[in-house]
């Protein structure tokens, strides 16, 4: 019985061996593969290529097939993410991802070009000037959209339920954020929009909250988070947890376990629990949702407009040896509720869909912010 269990064993780890040998062996076969295919590329393609760029190309390709959000970034890109334009560069204010091999968007920001310009979320980039999208990699779609400012550029655009490409001229400018706005609507509703999740929007809000809030008589607020793109994790926990007095906020889960991570909520609803409406729409996003679903699981508020976009991973830049670097997906959010945000969203309590071509948030045609002051008052 004993011999019996011994060649079992033996032979049980001679097949894990033998398994992760021949598993090495077909990695190695496909390097030496890609190798040979570059080599027939460089011999025989009908122009001269530039090897340098094909072997960035395949990294990056690498990379986006693994999810959108993960991309390749050559020194020059590397170095002009770490290092502030002072003014030199403007840009368009969107914040877009890579699908399908064209630019989406994943939010127009607030007061920006883009958003003046009627960009609206959910929209594909398909042409940049005279550039068509498809074949580029995000980054190098992104460094043909930046530019001096008050130069103008073309923008080429899908748009669901649309039958012809829409076309805008976008002049770029300075984008300079402001991430929280308030307002005191009719019959005593605070209003806070927040725009991005910067690292002091929570600062931002607690003291626009202390500051309605000394007004005695109001009674319920409105945050707004539409067309907000996310931003840093630690402010959406923050924010999420003025609005709560206990309970999860949301975890993130990774390959290792031991780096799986939990946040819960501290005592302390700094609006006393008044009456909570969450508008959201397609182009929330991340640290968006990651607000509307704690406050939605936790039922501490009513979550009204449309589905969020559901970009519910996390992302971490790695520096490589020759100083570039990866941006690579490393965990995914969950709810209280154990569901993941990714390529789900979080669905509204309330489902309004903003109405007709003059759709303006925070305007006479917002029906979406219409319904929820209605709501309140009603």
């Amino acid at each position: 019985m004993r011999i019996g269990l011994v060649v079992f064993f033996f032979l049980n780890n001679l097949f894990f061996i033998n398994l992760c040998f021949s598993s090495e062996t077909n990695i190695y076969k496909k390097i030496d593969l890609f190798g040979e295919v570059l080599e027939k590329i460089n011999e025989e393609y009908v122009d001269e290529i530039n090897q340098s760029e094909s072997m960035d190309s395949a990294i990056n390709g690498l990379l986006q097939s693994l999810d959108p959000y993960s991309a390749y970034m050559s020194p020059e890109i590397f170095s002009e993410m770490q290092t502030e334009t002072s003014g030199e560069f403007g840009g368009l204010g969107i914040e877009v991802s890579m699908e399908s091999g064209v630019v989406k968007v994943i939010s127009p920001i607030d007061d920006t070009p883009a958003s003046r310009a009627g960009i609206k979320a959910g929209d594909y980039i398909v042409k940049i000037e005279d550039t068509q999208v498809q074949g580029k990699t995000l980054s190098e779609a992104v460094e043909l959209m930046r530019g001096p400012v008050g130069s103008s550029i073309e923008l080429t655009v899908r748009r669901k339920g649309e039958k012809k490409a829409l076309k805008f001229n976008i002049t770029r400018e300075i984008i300079e954020i402001q991430s929280v706005k308030t307002d005191l609507l009719e019959n005593n509703i605070g209003y806070i929009r927040l725009t991005s999740f910067n690292e002091n929007s929570g600062e931002q809000i607690k003291n626009k909250i202390k500051d309605l809030e000394k007004n005695e008589n109001i009674k319920a607020y409105i945050l707004d988070l539409r067309n907000n793109p996310g931003g840093l994790l630690s402010q959406a926990i923050t924010i999420s947890d003025f609005f709560l007095n206990n309970g999860e906020i949301v975890s993130t889960k990774s390959r290792k376990p031991s780096e799986n991570r939990k946040w819960f909520a501290k005592e302390g609803d700094i609006t006393n629990g008044k009456t909570l409406v969450v508008l959201i729409n397609y182009g929330s996003a991340s640290a968006s949702e990651i607000v509307a679903g704690a406050l939605k699981d936790h039922k501490r508020a009513v979550i009204l407009g449309e589905n969020s976009y559901g970009k519910g991973s996390v992302q971490s830049i790695i520096p490589l040896k020759n100083k570039g670097a990866i941006r690579l997906t490393v965990a995914k959010y969950y709810l209280p509720s154990g569901k993941s945000i990714s390529e789900v969203g979080v669905s509204p309590d309330i489902e309004v869909d903003e109405e007709g071509e003059e759709f303006k948030i925070k305007s006479e045609t917002d029906n979406q912010l219409n319904y929820a002051i209605k709501l309140l008052n009603g």
